[in-house]
């Protein structure tokens, strides 16, 4: 093996050893750097005669071409490796299962508000739907609310654009409002029998829905959900309403032993008035009344708002809160975490 030889074979073994790209062009330089070895070589030449200069220049122009093909051999095999290991780094096993989407699920409070719906439909009341912006004479003035009372003041209730100075637009207080706007169109649809003295179909509706009042604590939002009751007829008794509900919150809480409490209380909209509390005889809650509702006989003036005859049709209606009745029945105390978004909170009750 002549001198050549042996450089293009020295300069083969060194590309071979090179581990990283930067190994590879500091071999790179001490072959065909400025200083390196195959350079020297040329620079040798300028003692050589014309001859001499042609065959040893042919020769070492072909070991050059040798040793550039070498390296180039090296940076193939040094890029292939780095993909290899790169491909073997972010490789995807196709055989296991995708990621799948968690499963949603409905709120709890939509769960409450499906059962009552549900369980109040078995008894024959229909579901009225209504504007969450009320005007001031559906939400105050048809319910009998007089024009100093509390509600009114901008401390407890969200006005809104619109309307007048007189008759104000508002964020409704409470779902009442759609058993006044169910009642005037039930009985515009039945004026006719009404008029000729015939017996009107019953109203028998339950107001379901989202309110807002000026109040955020651990047991109050400033939007809630409320659903009210209400049945109209000729023979609709307060007895009535004791059947009624207690039936209700014995489905709802799934309790035969249940008790109810009817305690004289005071609302604009009925008279007479109680408010609701039910205790239970078992579990963690037992012998303690807690208040679930409000209720009464239709007020009079209600009763001639809705365009009926107060001596003739008479009824009940009832006002509950389902975030209580959520709370309740999951054992909740705090009622802004049903609000706060928390996957983690909500998904136990899917």
């Amino acid at each position: 093996m002549n001198e050549l030889d042996s450089l293009v074979e020295s300069a083969r073994q060194l590309f071979a050893q090179a581990i990283t790209p930067a190994d590879l062009e500091n071999a790179k330089a001490q072959f065909l750097g400025k200083s390196g070895r195959v350079t020297e070589l040329m620079k040798g030449m300028a003692q050589l005669s014309v001859e001499e200069k042609k065959s040893r220049g042919a020769a070492i122009n072909l070991a050059k071409q040798a040793i550039e093909a070498a390296l180039n051999a090296s940076r193939k095999a040094l890029a292939d490796a780095e993909l290899e290991a790169q491909l073997q780094a972010e490789s995807l096993d196709v055989s296991l299962p995708g990621r799948q989407r968690g499963q949603g699920g409905l709120h709890p409070v939509s769960l409450t508000l499906e059962r009552i719906e549900s369980i109040f439909g078995s008894m024959g009341f229909d579901v009225a739907e209504g504007p969450e912006i009320e005007s001031d004479w559906f939400n105050f003035t048809a319910l009998n609310t007089p024009e100093d009372h509390p509600a009114r003041s901008m401390h407890d209730t969200f006005y809104v654009e619109g309307g007048t100075e007189t008759a104000p637009n508002l964020l409704r207080t409470h779902t009442s409002p759609m058993q006044i706007r169910h009642a005037v169109q039930h009985v515009k649809k039945h004026r006719n029998l009404i008029d000729a003295g015939q017996a009107m179909p019953e109203i028998r509706v339950i107001a379901p829905g989202r309110t807002y009042r000026v109040d955020s604590d651990a047991t109050h939002s400033p939007m809630f959900h409320q659903c009210e009751g209400l049945w109209i007829g000729e023979n609709v008794s307060f007895k009535d309403l004791k059947v009624v509900f207690t039936d209700f919150c014995r489905t709802f809480f799934e309790s035969e032993d249940l008790v109810l409490r009817f305690r004289p209380s005071f609302f604009p909209f009925t008279e007479p008035s109680a408010e609701i509390d039910i205790q239970f005889q078992t579990g963690p809650l037992a012998g303690r009344w807690l208040e679930v509702a409000g209720s009464g006989q239709v007020h009079p003036n209600v009763v001639r708002n809705m365009g009926l005859d107060p001596e003739k049709y008479i009824g009940f209606a009832f006002g509950m809160g389902p975030d209580r009745l959520t709370m309740l029945r999951y054992g909740v105390n705090d009622l802004r975490l049903f609000f706060d978004g928390d996957i983690r909170f909500l998904s136990q009750f899917q």
